[in-house]
């Protein structure tokens, strides 16, 4: 086999075409970087089977040895690549990466697409295949292939929702990202929602250079434009102006603000050697079995801290309508919407496939990482618990607006 990747030099090579059509091209440098992949993985599994590398003196006198190459074609990502598949002299090589009778090998790029996915780096990816295969991959073609998830993303981002949704949750989580010449810290935007069988769905991912009312109301518009209708419960955070900005866009929501959120906040403005009794006293208003017995612990906090902790006590006023709709649901509801804990489980998610890249190199790198770790996320997404008792209460609150009861 005369192509290698150690012998495509690729700045020289790029330099001969002019548009991607031509890198694309049966004689492009796609193909070409394609070729060599896979044929060094071929090498690499033969240097295994016969037990030493090619042109090694350890291979003397060892009776079995490579016996040249047949040549295949074979379907790739790229389109049709003809291969050199090594042979031995005893016939025995059964190769895994190309096998016996196979014509396409496109689940080589669902291959390299999982380990990015996984949070693997393009230097993660080429070490993983170099030990697997001794074979070299170059970052052209790790990009080429994960590339080809934008369009898949793309359609996904853009596809048509529920008209209706039980609940829907709304949170973002922070990243670094290149921007002409600087880095700066952007947005992640996310939504889930539970619809109206059950099941959680993530509706969507959106990249904003900060995070605002402003933004929020672009995506909620876009949930409109692709189908959403109604939504009969969203659980969000504390941020300024976004309730106004949901009720602009679906009236009829019910905006609840996620408890867990506001105990976190409140517990920064409270000494540490008074935070567990605090705590306490936050659990008698949020555990209430009504508004009206949630109303007096409310009272009774207010009494006890709010001269010594102000900020930690004020939000449970200031906010309070949009978290006393909790108190009218029953238990089994309160446990979806009292914390967007769905989403931040996302979040997590997000964090552990992007904790190795410090910047993201653009907007489009960043939302292809996390479109990916969606994409996992979502095979496993699971109904909710007990919907069938959950879908009957729902419908006593919200019958006259159930137009799809399954």
């Amino acid at each position: 086999m005369e192509n290698s990747l150690n012998q495509i030099d690729i700045k020289k090579e790029a330099k001969k075409y002019k548009t991607v059509k031509d890198l694309m091209a049966p004689d492009g440098l796609i193909k070409k970087l394609m070729k060599a992949a896979i044929e060094g993985m071929l090498e690499g599994e033969m240097s295994e089977h016969l037990g030493y590398e090619k042109h090694s003196i350890e291979g003397r006198n060892r009776g079995n040895s490579r016996n040249g190459a047949t040549t295949k074609n074979v379907h790739t990502s790229v389109g049709d690549v003809e291969l050199e598949i090594p042979r031995d002299r005893d016939g025995k090589f059964e190769p895994q990466v190309v096998k016996k009778h196979q014509r396409d090998i496109s689940d080589i790029d669902e291959q390299i697409i999982s380990m990015y996915a996984r949070g693997m780096t393009t230097r993660d990816i080429q070490d993983h295949v170099r030990e697997l295969y001794g074979a070299e991959i170059s970052p052209t073609l790790v990009s080429t292939i994960t590339d080809k998830v934008m369009g898949i993303a793309t359609e996904w981002q853009n596809r048509p929702l529920e008209s209706q949704y039980v609940a829907v949750f709304f949170d973002a989580i922070h990243y670094k990202v290149r921007e002409h010449g600087r880095v700066i810290c952007k947005a992640s935007y996310t939504s889930m929602g539970v619809t109206l069988d059950g099941k959680r769905d993530i509706l969507g991912i959106w990249i904003g250079e900060n995070e605002g009312a402003r933004f929020w109301l672009s995506v909620f518009n876009e949930l409109k434009q692709r189908g959403v209708r109604d939504i009969f419960i969203t659980c969000i955070d504390g941020l300024k102006g976004v309730p106004d900005a949901i009720r602009s866009v679906f009236p009829k929501t019910e905006v609840q603000l996620c408890i867990v959120h506001m105990i976190r906040n409140s517990m920064k403005h409270v000494a540490s050697s008074r935070l567990k009794e605090f705590v306490q006293d936050l659990k008698a208003i949020y555990q209430a079995v009504s508004e009206k017995e949630a109303l007096v612990a409310r009272a009774e906090l207010e009494a006890k801290w709010m001269d010594k902790y102000p900020l930690a006590v004020k939000p449970w006023f200031e906010h309070w309508d949009n978290l006393a709709g909790f108190f009218k649901y029953p238990e089994e509801l309160r446990k979806i919407i009292y914390t967007t804990n769905a989403i931040e489980n996302l979040h997590r998610r997000f964090r552990k496939v992007t904790k190795n890249r410090a910047v993201f190199a653009n907007d489009d790198s960043l939302f292809k990482m996390l479109y990916l770790a969606a994409r996992d996320v979502l095979k496993k997404c699971e109904f909710v618990r007990d919907w069938p008792t959950i879908k009957n209460q729902v419908y006593q609150h919200f019958s006259e607006r159930f137009t799809n009861i399954k």
